[in-house]
């Protein structure tokens, strides 16, 4: 089970920080990530991690703004969302795999297994 959190309203330029804590099986999970929908868009990556550590991975548009982190014992990944913009609004899910992913295929959500409720974000101009 995963439950996403931190979301809300905030001008461009602000920041949120987005949380999603891990329980149940979602626990021994190997990689965590970030998605966002925008209304009527397709649901994409923003960022992920593997649990282990090592390579964080980034949509090219977060880069530099995003960062994506771990607190294992807590079972908690963030994601520090910074210099926000208008094209940031979307509903974020936080996903978990269970699958080994490698950098091809940890961006496509069909590789993941669990998702949390999603958090709206909304940057107002």
């Amino acid at each position: 089970q995963l439950q996403a959190s931190g979301g809300g309203l905030v001008q461009v330029g602000g920041s949120l920080r987005l949380s999603c804590v891990a329980s149940g099986r979602t626990f021994s999970s190997y990689a965590m990530g970030w998605f966002r929908q925008a209304p009527g868009k397709e649901r994409e990556f923003v960022a992920a991690l593997k649990w282990s550590g090592g390579t964080r991975y980034y949509k090219d548009s977060v880069k530099g703004r995003f960062t994506i982190s771990r607190d294992n014992a807590k079972s908690t990944v963030y994601l520090q969302m910074n210099s926000l913009k208008p094209e940031d609004t979307a509903v974020y899910y936080c996903a978990a795999s269970r699958s080994p992913l490698i950098a091809s295929t940890i961006t496509s959500p069909q590789m993941y297994d669990d998702w949390g409720q999603g958090t709206q974000v909304t940057v107002s101009s």
